[in-house]
């Protein structure tokens, strides 16, 4: 039996050429960062942010809304390498921390953010109603999660990613089809429903299709309004 397959360290260093800049794919993955943003719209009392999964930081120049604290989070620790080196002005300032972190057992404290940003990552994590608590617990009362989730395996996403990423990412010498298999364990239609029926307060919105129905989106975008008794 062979070994199952993994990304390659320079694939990893390489993550933001390969997978944010001019292709199609990387178009529609900057949409997504930048939908999260615009449909976010209270900002009011965020000063703290926590970020989970944020690999290399693409998310962060993003972020537009004032905020005092930026914790920047992963598990990885080579990508946290490449963030540090693209946010070391931020860091020097005092404005962003970086830390490796596991998103489904964090180190902080009950109620000491005031938001909590997942993009692309719930997908990736076993037991993600565990994982949402885990979230909720950290985020303070009135405070908000925000998420990014792939609208996979909805037809739009297998069709989109047959002629994009999948494509370039066997140029590179990937078992793509594996990889993915492997890491998207997590269905949309089984997410949406985790988190509607344990969260009462939340805002959602489908790109690009803007009906309710996975089949026809790429991305589904949702903020949370933590509430607690």
């Amino acid at each position: 039996m062979r070994e199952a397959p993994s990304y390659e360290l320079s694939y990893i260093q390489g993550y933001d050429k390969n997978n944010a800049e001019k292709t199609l794919a990387g178009s529609f993955l900057q949409k997504s960062h930048l939908l999260l943003e615009q449909t976010l719209l209270n900002s009011d009392g965020i000063e703290t942010i926590l970020e989970v999964g944020a690999g290399s930081g693409h998310h962060f120049p993003y972020v537009k809304k004032t905020f005092s604290k930026y914790i920047m989070t992963d598990g990885s620790p080579e990508m946290l390498g490449i963030a540090s080196e693209k946010y070391s002005r931020e860091v020097s300032s005092g404005l962003m921390v970086i830390e490796q972190q596991d998103a489904t057992r964090l180190s902080y404290a009950d109620d000491s953010v005031d938001r909590l940003i997942a993009t692309h990552v719930l997908e990736h994590l076993s037991n993600p109603v565990n994982v949402l608590k885990e979230w909720n617990r950290v985020v303070r009362p009135g405070g908000v999660i925000s998420i990014v989730l792939p609208c996979d395996p909805g037809l739009l996403w297998r069709l989109g990613r047959h002629f994009g990423p999948r494509r370039n990412a066997q140029k590179l010498g990937l078992a793509y089809d594996y990889l993915q298999a492997a890491e998207h364990v997590n269905s949309i239609f089984n997410l949406v429903v985790f988190i509607r029926h344990h969260f009462e307060s939340l805002s959602e919105s489908w790109y690009p299709a803007r009906l309710a129905v996975p089949d026809l989106n790429l991305f589904y975008i949702c903020h949370i309004k933590t509430i607690k008794s």
